[in-house]
């Protein structure tokens, strides 16, 4: 209960800062998925390695002290990278990742969906909660970086807009 030292303190500050990065790099890597879509494998995962870095990031310290140093510095941590990401483009496309094309044209692209690990069945659920009955009817399906996917159908381009989905040759509404 007693406080640590300064040397301590700022040992568990740079571990604590390292998992942070380890771990922020390991989501990024493991692919695009909102949290109200995680299966519980999602879920022990994050449980799992939660629990798993919390000692490296104290080490022996179990002190109140230590724990309030690392939750602080993940804090810390977490705004800065939120700040970042809002301000440098570049950064924010390496932390969140870029929106994945699925459909173009009425036409699955499966290439597309096996990267980003989106089943047939992930994509039909999709369609119906928009209320698509079949991706033929999708002029653009994209996986969004928050896992989302959105859809724009041919009945939505309007072909008087002057927009690149309109000059597009091939996004044409099909009869």
């Amino acid at each position: 209960m007693l406080p640590a030292s300064a040397h301590v303190l700022l040992n568990i500050a740079l571990r604590t800062g390292v998992i942070y990065l380890l771990v922020l790099i390991g989501v990024r890597l493991s692919g695009k998925r909102e949290v109200g879509q995680m299966t519980p494998f999602d879920l022990v995962l994050l449980l799992l390695l939660s629990n798993s870095v919390q000692n490296a990031m104290t080490g022996p310290d179990t002190s109140l002290v230590g724990g309030m140093v690392a939750a602080t510095v993940l804090l810390v941590l977490n705004y800065f990278v939120a700040d970042l990401s809002g301000a440098n483009r570049r950064f924010r496309k390496f932390i969140q990742g870029q929106p994945s094309m699925l459909i173009h044209d009425g036409e699955v692209i499966e290439a597309h969906m096996a990267k980003e690990h989106v089943s047939m069945d992930d994509l039909e659920r999709a369609l119906r909660a928009h209320g698509i009955s079949d991706y033929h009817q999708v002029a653009i399906g994209v996986l969004e970086v928050d896992g989302s996917i959105s859809f724009l159908r041919y009945d939505d381009i309007n072909p008087t807009a002057h927009t690149h989905l309109v000059r597009r040759k091939g996004i044409q509404k099909k009869q």
